[in-house]
């Protein structure tokens, strides 16, 4: 048995999303569910429906940064079903952050169809800290795009390449 009481090994977890970019609430979450599974895998999610603002190279690079200090993370991409990613793990456990009451319908159709297609897939669901329930990719970048202040809503290492991307050395990003 393992510390989680699950009987398969080590206990390895995913953490998908697109992270674009990455915040201080994803950066919780990971740190948090870090401490509860052997080991975490942050895979980015390259959906072809969306256009991001990051690279899907930059998104690891950048996470790979934030996330150096912890031991048991890996970062990783994928491009295909989550259920087809996982069992490419050898893992059947995700993570997934809930903000407000508004996420949980989203996530819990997911997790739900997740099942569906891998009846051994188990969603944890993590609810965010109340100082980062309000806090989205698309709520940064609207902010920094319009270079207003991020440096209590991303790591450094991001709010250094929101700068970049939208052309401002200005230290109020």
């Amino acid at each position: 048995m393992t510390k989680s009481g699950l009987k398969h090994g080590i206990t390895v977890a995913v953490y998908p999303g697109s992270f674009d970019p990455v915040t201080n609430g994803h950066l919780d979450i990971i740190h948090r569910a870090a401490k509860v599974f052997d080991k975490l895998i942050v895979a980015v999610l390259n959906n072809s429906s969306k256009n991001p603002l990051f690279t899907l190279d930059e998104r690891v690079e950048l996470l790979r940064q934030v996330t150096k200090d912890v031991p048991n993370v890996e970062i990783d991409s994928f491009r295909d079903l989550l259920v087809n990613y996982l069992k490419s793990r050898g893992a059947h456990l995700v993570v997934r952050g809930l903000r407000a009451v508004s996420d949980f319908e989203y996530e819990l159709q997911m997790a739900s169809t997740n099942q569906k297609l891998d009846e051994d897939m188990e969603t944890f669901f993590m609810t965010s800290k109340p100082k980062y329930s309000y806090l989205s990719s698309s709520i940064v970048k609207e902010i920094a795009r319009f270079h207003g202040p991020v440096v209590d809503l991303v790591p450094l290492e991001v709010e250094q390449a929101l700068r970049i991307k939208f052309g401002t050395d200005k230290a109020t990003i």
